[in-house]
């Protein structure tokens, strides 16, 4: 994701770092240089390049917008709802954090805390393996012993074996008297909420916005922008590269940056920084635990957190 103060003026349109303007570079490209083709045979033979009304072009050109909006709409929904969920986790990892404290008795249960908050610790690193393609898998094998260490490369979810180790410490804490029903009902429910975190990131992960409706708009998209010249050429002439660009430029950048916002767990610059949250939450529980030799909190570079 990029965090960086909001530039002046001048500088909004020379940054190039968290833009789209790279990735969508050929195609406004390959439209200004069609353009250029068109308006070039237009004036030296006509009979090569057809040419027609602008003015369904207008019409187009709004349906269009809206379509497009509305799917970006969608798509930043998917983004807020993904960023909303992994601050829930934040929330609900550091009230564990503080619900355990009960537990900070010599013996048995202040091990048990321990072992919960890394457990915790290894649920949010593993979230972020399990979301996003390429994850760092040695961040949460480190919070994990010998025996947790081999169930959680044999489980095929995850970060859904560690909160069933966790309710297993809650079982055996319950069973030997150490909870009362109540604190175990309280403990149990943290560990829900994070089990919903999980499943709610799952279904934004695992259901893409609907494959037609996207079709439709790149192929509206790329129809409407290869066809601009031709309708504009008499008209603007020498300008039509330049509008048809700067149009261009409109459509497949909000297409593209529709693309990025449907998946928040990605890898590209406006992605969410699940990996920097997840670190936050190690901090937070180390902290908890009482340890003082902690990282610093995780801080942008190039104006990119991840």
């Amino acid at each position: 994701m990029i965090v960086r103060d909001r530039p002046g003026l001048l500088r909004l349109f020379f940054i190039l770092r968290g833009s789209i303007v790279l990735r969508i570079l050929p195609q406004v490209l390959v439209i200004i240089a069609l353009s250029a083709c068109v308006v070039w045979a237009r004036g030296t033979h006509p009979d090569w390049a057809p040419a027609f009304n602008g003015a369904p072009f207008a019409l187009l050109g709004i349906a269009l917008s809206v379509f497009l909006g509305f799917r970006n709409n969608a798509c930043y929904d998917r983004w807020w709802e993904a960023r909303k969920d992994w601050g829930l986790l934040v929330t609900t990892a550091r009230d564990l954090g503080r619900q355990t404290l009960i537990l900070e008795t010599e013996g048995e249960p202040k091990a048990a805390r321990r072992q919960l908050l890394r457990l915790a610790m290894a649920f949010a690193h593993a979230c972020v393996c399990h979301l996003r393609p390429g994850g760092d898998v040695t961040k949460p094998r480190r919070f994990l012993s010998a025996s947790q260490l081999a169930g959680f490369e044999a489980s095929r979810n995850r970060p859904d074996y560690l909160l069933r180790q966790m309710g297993q410490v809650l079982a055996e804490l319950l069973a030997a008297g150490h909870l009362s029903d109540m604190r175990y009902a309280v403990l149990d429910d943290t560990v829900e909420r994070l089990s919903a975190v999980l499943a709610a990131c799952e279904r934004i992960r695992n259901t893409p916005v609907p494959f037609g409706y996207t079709l439709l708009l790149h192929r509206t998209a790329y129809l409407f922008c290869f066809l601009l010249p031709f309708g504009f050429a008499d008209v603007l002439h020498w300008g039509t590269p330049f509008i048809t660009g700067l149009v261009a430029y409109t459509f497949f950048g909000l297409d593209t940056l529709g693309d990025e916002l449907e998946e928040p767990f990605g890898i590209r610059l406006n992605a969410l920084p699940i990996e920097a949250l997840a670190d936050t939450i190690e901090i937070n529980l180390r902290e908890a635990l009482g340890e003082a030799d902690l990282p610093p909190l995780p801080q942008p570079k190039g104006h990119v957190l991840m």
